[in-house]
């Protein structure tokens, strides 16, 4: 995915049954990261992690500023460009300029509190900073969106909380009625 500092994303549509058909998204949220004053970790992370899970999925990535209007702008784009999936690294912090989840609540339809829940609480047991995250997820359409914090490693460990559950979450989501047997 092109994103650049205007808000442009290049968002083709992506139609099909399974999750390796599907297209995600990983948009780093950071004002210096997106100005070229520090090096991005967290979206690369992110992407590692979803590559390793679905290895043929195609994912998009871009950098935004903490810009509440443009980062809800363009998570509106990507769900109307069919993705699937679209994480958020970054500003789900205390600072004044931490917006994402602001951006998000504007966008998604419906909350799904219980990834963002599971981040926090599992995240708190080696960390106990992860309180502090205000990241939320939700649905948009059939798109899942999910704040992550903005470092590598709280990108990570959050993302290796929820991946069991994504999968799932992906599948009913489009609209499958398969339930997990346990």
């Amino acid at each position: 995915m092109a994103a650049d500092h205007q808000g442009d994303v290049d968002c083709s549509a992506v139609a099909a049954a399974r999750i390796e058909d599907m297209l995600f998204a990983v948009l780093t949220i950071s004002d210096r990261c997106s100005r070229g004053e520090m090096t991005d970790t967290a979206g690369p992370a992110v992407v590692a992690l979803l590559r390793r899970q679905w290895p043929e999925t195609e994912i998009r990535t871009g950098i935004l500023p903490d810009d509440e209007d443009l980062i809800a702008t363009t998570l509106n784009q990507l769900c109307r460009g069919d993705a699937a999936l679209v994480l958020t690294a970054g500003g789900t912090g205390l600072g004044p300029r931490d917006r994402t989840p602001e951006a998000t609540r504007r966008v998604i339809d419906r909350e799904a509190p219980g990834l963002a829940e599971a981040m926090r609480v599992q995240g708190a047991a080696s960390n106990q900073y992860a309180w502090l995250s205000r990241g939320v997820a939700g649905l948009k359409g059939s798109a899942i969106i999910v704040n992550l914090p903005g470092s590598k490693r709280g990108a990570e460990e959050s993302l290796a909380i929820i991946l069991p559950l994504l999968k799932h979450g992906i599948e009913v989501a489009a609209g499958g009625q398969r339930h997990p047997s346990k």
